[in-house]
């Protein structure tokens, strides 16, 4: 499945997510449907201080290719982190919080919701 990904940015996010154990990685293409990005990359930690993380190292990892995210909030939670890399927006929720917003449903058409196995 990872070999199927097209968009560079979000195979490189979804990799370094399930290097640190992110639970239930989904990708969202919403392309079709949004102008704002063409992926979102949403996960889950078990805790906040796991979220901060996936966080700190999917970007540190990102900043070593030379891509810094546009925006990013939420890391003093850790409840809900969100970065902008302008193609992909990523979303690394608290498992509780996720189960909360349910956005996997939210921008789900039926066909563009992919689960990331690594």
């Amino acid at each position: 499945m990872k070999d199927q990904i097209k968009n560079e940015n979000t195979r490189n996010i979804c990799k370094f997510l399930a290097e640190k154990s992110a639970a239930d990685i989904r990708i969202v293409e919403i392309g079709g449907i949004s102008d704002i990005a063409d992926n979102f990359v949403i996960c889950s930690g078990r805790s906040a201080p796991q979220v901060k993380a996936l966080f700190d190292y999917m970007e540190e990892q990102m900043e070593k290719l030379g891509k810094f995210a546009l925006h990013k909030e939420g890391m003093s939670e850790g409840r809900w982190i969100a970065a902008d890399y302008g193609d992909v927006i990523v979303h690394i929720f608290h498992k509780d919080t996720r189960e909360i917003y349910n956005l996997d449903m939210l921008w789900n058409n039926g066909s563009n919701v992919t689960k990331y196995d690594d």
